[in-house]
């Protein structure tokens, strides 16, 4: 009812055209139907299973409320309410990391990148330089180089690794830690072992080894668990210190949200880092949403795992779902575990990180914790003892029927093995980058016919019923979903050639693989990896339609907006 004033004047005339004016205005959705952020004019993409496609988006809450066309999120618009016209880009549900190490990506940003390094003279040259930069005992830590990827071989060299003289030479009073591309052996020079105490009488540890030149003595090259020797020196001498991983996790948070990751599955970390991050989200951190695996010794798994599991199961910004073990070490190092010896070291098979009685004593803490069970796996014999040990568990629980336990990596199989992931449910958590980045040098470990069997054989194990997911392993690839999409459906190497092309995901594949088979991989697709209404509001918008340009365009798809519950946390340049 419209009041006047007691005593006003009143016009008739006047009261009625101001009924005519309200009565021709829409009237406003209540309060609580205002949507915070809407999106139109798009090309949205949705992943279900219909394979919807709409060009309007409306989020409330932090969830998807309407989707369809512009009228159909008309009403959702109010004060306050974001609205961004697409002008036809590409939305899809948000990126999910499926397998990254979040903390190792932001310490990845606070040392020397030796990624780009094109020799072992490059990379002497670069600490050489960091050398007069720091103070005298101060550690310096790079990360990122690969023997394989250098000009030359080093002279001199062990197995084509180079021998730690030079090194030395140019940081006598500084430690430095130099750790190889997948993380699985390090370099170290001679002031770093001093202080580790190694010497020619250090004995490996298990799981690990120290190369040694024809004297005995220590190269430098430390492989798998031989790795720690140093590190517990390093953090002896106190040079890693809690301090600085508030720093590690934003630079990390940064990182993801610029490459359109919406959800980060971090493939392994202590309890300790997980009540760190668990704070900072409580703070309100702008980052993705986390998934985490726990890297822990069996006694602290019995002891911590159930209750955290329990308490972040309805988290939406971090939960704890699955425990993270290495049977193997990585095909670059040699430290992949093999049914039979490396083809350019015959005789090695590679190496056994954890033993597979530890490892069944973890899958038994997985049943009674309701974690995943989550193993690292690259060799085609680390493959099938992880999968014989699932079978295993899965028999011994008959009563348990939907584990979705994972082998990480999934690299290189038996032909005899392919099959047994749909069989057994195990999803096959893999990186298509490591395709294109391994492959010019994956025929000289394997040879040729065990790498066309086995290695990244993404349609071999799709066909057969497994699910594939993607990611990439950050930092030890770029952590960017476009680049590993592109490495997906292109598997094209910088020499032009493709690698096994038969196995290459088509472009909708690929786009499952980092969405809605991720999303599965965790337990979360009802909460993400399609856009359907009621799911979260986590999009990444995309200045190229990757699912329809040409080829060769798809790796310049730049991200223009990453959202992450109806909430913009990084905006491009696009």
């Amino acid at each position: 009812m419209v009041r006047f004033p007691r005593n006003a004047a009143f016009n008739l005339g006047s009261f009625l055209v101001f009924l005519g004016f309200v009565a021709c205005q829409p009237a406003p959705p209540p309060a609580t139907e205002i949507a915070d952020l809407v999106l139109t004019h798009g090309k949205i993409v949705t992943v279900d299973e219909a394979g919807t496609e709409a060009t309007a988006l409306a989020a409330r809450d932090g969830r998807i409320v309407a989707l369809g066309d512009e009228e159909a999120v008309q009403e959702w618009i109010g004060e306050g309410t974001e609205v961004i016209d697409l002008a036809g880009r590409l939305a899809i549900p948000g990126f999910i990391e499926g397998h990254g190490h979040f903390m190792g990506l932001g310490d990845a940003k606070i040392q020397l990148d030796l990624r780009s390094a094109g020799s072992w003279d490059d990379i002497v040259a670069m600490v050489e330089t960091a050398v007069t930069e720091a103070e005298p005992g101060q550690w310096i830590r790079g990360r990122g180089w690969h023997q394989d990827k250098w000009s030359a071989t080093p002279e001199p060299n062990l197995e084509g690794f180079p021998l730690h003289g030079g090194l030395s030479a140019v940081s006598p009073e500084n430690p430095v830690l130099l750790t190889h591309a997948s993380g699985h052996a390090l370099f170290a020079n001679a002031r770093a072992m001093e202080l580790a105490g190694i010497d020619g009488a250090t004995a490996d540890p298990a799981g690990g080894e120290i190369l040694r030149d024809a004297a005995g003595s220590p190269t430098g090259l430390f492989r798998e668990t031989a790795q720690g020797l140093i590190h517990q020196a390093r953090d002896r001498d106190g040079a890693s210190q809690p301090r600085e991983q508030r720093r590690m996790a934003e630079l990390a948070a940064e990182e993801s949200l610029a490459k359109g990751i919406t959800s980060f599955q971090d493939a392994g970390s202590s309890f300790e880092v997980i009540e760190l991050l668990r704070g900072l989200m409580q703070e309100g951190f702008r980052a993705p949403r986390l998934w985490m695996m726990v890297r822990a010794a069996n006694d602290d798994l019995r002891a911590h795992l159930a209750p955290l599991v329990e308490e972040t199961a309805e988290d939406l910004q971090l939960r704890v779902g699955g425990i993270k073990l290495s049977m193997d070490g990585a095909l670059g190092a040699r430290g992949a575990w093999l049914l039979e010896p490396y083809s350019d070291s015959p005789g090695s098979t590679g190496l056994n990180l954890v033993p597979v009685e530890t490892a069944r004593e973890t899958a038994d803490i997985a049943i009674e914790s309701g974690a995943q069970l989550c193993i690292h796996a690259i060799g085609d014999r680390a493959n099938r003892e992880v999968l014989d040990l699932f079978a295993d568990a899965f028999a011994a629980h008959p009563e348990k029927t939907d584990l979705r336990w994972r082998i990480e990596h999934a690299q290189h199989l038996h032909l005899d093995d392919i099959p047994r992931f749909a069989e057994l449910g195990v999803i096959a958590s893999m990186q298509g980058v490591h395709c294109t980045s391994d492959a010019p040098w994956v025929p000289d470990r394997l040879g040729d016919q065990r790498s066309e069997e086995g290695a990244y054989v993404w349609q071999k194990l799709m066909q057969s019923g497994a699910v594939v997911t993607n990611g990439t392993d950050a930092p030890v690839e770029d952590v960017s979903p476009v680049a590993s999409y592109y490495s997906s459906v292109s598997r094209l190497l910088p020499d032009g050639s493709r690698f096994y092309p038969d196995q290459r995901m088509s472009r909708l594949e690929a786009l499952e693989s980092y969405t809605r088979n991720v999303a599965f991989a965790a337990f979360e697709e009802d909460l993400k990896g399609t856009l359907e209404v009621g799911k979260l509001a986590d999009i990444t918008v995309l200045s190229k339609d990757i699912l329809t340009v040409a080829e060769e365009e798809i790796p310049s798809a730049e991200v223009v907006y990453t959202i992450v519950g109806g909430k913009v946390l990084y905006r491009g340049e696009s």
